[in-house]
């Protein structure tokens, strides 16, 4: 079984291939395992995803501990690397935030995923606290023994003020901030658009991380743009309530269990979603 310094070092590699890393967000034992089974090289974790299934909306409204609790879970039945999202850190400073990247990687994470908006004041964080909190997290890694990959999202393209250019410039400024303090990759939430995606790549040089939404450019495309990583962010999640809403409906309405049965697993494999891997001979 690989050390959490093996998968750390894996996870990082797969951010520079010749190909984008797709990255599926999961938010329970058995949609991790369900990605880990499709063949995904890593899978990483969804806020949102997490956060809803357990009761709470997006955000560090979810105590801390339920977070890593259900990171644990997932990280105990995964054979390959995972990223946590780890929101703005469940804590103002450097300290705060290295406090809880260490129980995530204490859960079995090898990645993180730090975001910049100060959801208490509805603003993003200074860019130089943020650079900080990477700063820290870095070291917090090397002391482990763990090199943790950290992506650094901005929100400056959801939560900044100003023209789209504008606000693109700040996510750029940002994003080269984040990178110059130890960033393994740099995630600007919301960048959909071919050009700011191409301006951006240029720019920030490094890896670059998009989410899956409406709008993206294709795969290829995305290839041609210099993408590095593509995360589907909490969209499996939105994808399946959709059909459980759909299933809900075509119940009620036409008397039918199609969409309930079409494509469903079955109850065997539903419990092996959940088993442990067997751990290979020596």
């Amino acid at each position: 079984m690989a050390t959490l310094s093996e998968k750390a070092e894996a996870f990082r590699r797969l951010h520079h291939g010749d190909r984008p890393l797709i990255l599926p967000n999961a938010w329970d034992v058995p949609s991790a395992r369900v990605f880990e089974d499709a063949g995904f090289p890593a899978v990483a974790t969804s806020s949102a995803g997490i956060c809803v299934s357990l009761g709470y909306p997006d955000g560090e409204g979810i105590p801390r501990r339920e977070m890593v609790a259900a990171v644990a879970r997932i990280a105990s039945r995964l054979a390959v690397p995972l990223s946590a999202d780890v929101v703005a850190g469940f804590g103002r400073g450097p300290r705060g935030v290295v406090a809880t990247v260490k129980q995530f990687v204490s859960a079995g994470a090898v990645g993180i995923n730090l975001e910049d908006y100060d959801a208490a004041r509805s603003r993003l964080f200074p860019i130089s606290a943020q650079a900080r909190k990477i700063r820290a997290t870095v070291e917090l890694g090397r002391a482990l023994g763990v090199p943790l990959v950290i992506n650094a999202r901005t929100d400056a393209l959801w939560k900044g003020s100003g023209s789209p250019e504008a606000l693109l410039r700040e996510a750029i400024r940002r994003g080269i901030a984040y990178r110059d303090a130890g960033a393994d990759c740099v995630y600007p939430m919301r960048l959909t658009d071919a050009e700011s995606i191409r301006t951006f790549v240029g720019e920030v040089a490094c890896p670059v991380n998009v989410m899956v939404r409406p709008g993206l450019p294709t795969l290829p495309e995305l290839t041609e743009l210099g993408v590095q990583r593509i995360s589907f962010g909490p969209g499996a999640s939105y994808a399946a309530m959709g059909l459980l809403r759909r299933i809900g409906a075509e119940v009620r309405s036409e008397g039918s269990f199609r969409q309930l049965l079409e494509g469903a697993i079955s109850f065997d494999e539903l419990n092996q979603l959940a088993s442990a891997r067997p751990v290979p001979p020596p």
